[in-house]
């Protein structure tokens, strides 16, 4: 059984709410942890301690610039698993109010990134 533990260790992770809407937002590249804040409506700590679990299994990556903290996807294949899941749920119009959910807030996020697009 030992053979499968890895794969059971992937799933693990993948088995929270915050850390899939996590997933989401960074489906579209990197981000910082000031947007998922100010996207998600949670407190700093709790994203990084979400993305400490992401991270021990290999599926983000971090760099840091200055002040931010960003975050992206290193192993894209993750997001056919979770659209499988999607798929296989009864009502598949979840998947596009989970991409509203998660929508990004103009002017929420005082990042760098995010201040060039609310100005543009």
């Amino acid at each position: 059984m030992e053979i499968f533990e890895d794969v059971a260790s992937l799933f693990r992770a993948l088995m929270h709410p915050t850390r899939l809407a996590i997933l989401e937002i960074l489906r579209s590249g990197e981000e910082c942890v000031c947007h998922m804040e100010a996207t998600l409506g949670l407190r700093q700590a709790y994203i990084s301690q979400q993305l400490a679990v992401l991270r021990q299994v290999g599926l983000v990556s971090v760099r840091r610039d200055g002040w931010n903290i960003f975050y992206k996807v290193t192993r894209p294949e993750v997001f056919a698993v979770i659209d499988a899941a999607w798929a296989m749920l009864p009502a598949r119009d979840q998947k596009h109010l989970a991409a509203q959910a998660i929508a990004p807030k103009a002017g929420k996020c005082p990042c760098p990134k995010c201040s060039v697009q609310v100005a543009a």
